[in-house]
């Protein structure tokens, strides 16, 4: 499976993309960021991104996206830019035809490090081992979206398998008796 993973931001916004299955050696595709200058308008940075997004998806080719989970902070405008890019990315995977999975920086941490409370230090570490890296990737949003992907490939998968399973399986809802369904 190719997960192309994005650790969104409107300044910088973290891409990579992993190949792997749960169980077996992952391996990097490929890791960078997305930079816009803050100076300009918001709608010119969004199409920056989306450009560049547009790129990513069609040199890689994903199976899969994720996107870490937007949080509600201190700093308002860093979340609504935050949920703008999320949103890019959003739209590009579903004309792609792409399933997209959100994934909270608590439960890419638990995958990575195996805590939930791992500091960064300790998840792009863990990051740079997992992968087999030389060293450890920068900035930090590279190595945020490497996380994120990891997780995604560990979690993510078994996660759309379950989802799946359970779509197929649903059949029509059953009446209760008293519900006001026809009887037989």
């Amino acid at each position: 499976m190719r997960v192309l993973a994005v650790d969104p931001g409107l300044t910088r916004c973290g891409v990579g993309v992993v190949d792997g299955v749960p169980g077996r050696r992952l391996a990097l595709v490929e890791v960078g960021v997305i930079r816009t200058p803050s100076g300009d308008p918001t709608p010119r940075r969004l199409v920056a991104i989306e450009d560049e997004m547009l790129q990513w998806f069609d040199r890689h080719r994903p199976d899969a996206v994720a996107i870490e989970r937007v949080f509600a902070d201190t700093n308002v405008s860093t979340v609504v830019g935050t949920a703008q890019v999320t949103g890019i990315v959003m739209v590009l995977a579903e004309r792609a035809g792409l399933p997209v999975t959100m994934h909270t920086p608590t439960e890419v941490k638990a995958a990575v490090s195996g805590s939930g409370r791992a500091g960064k230090a300790q998840v792009t570490a863990m990051v740079t081992r997992l992968l087999g890296l030389p060293a450890a990737p920068r900035p930090a949003d590279a190595a945020d979206a490497l996380a994120l992907a990891i997780c995604h490939v560990w979690r993510g998968s078994v996660q759309q398998r379950l989802e799946q399973a359970a779509a197929a399986h649903a059949g029509p809802p059953v009446p209760r008796p008293g519900s006001g369904a026809a009887r037989l």
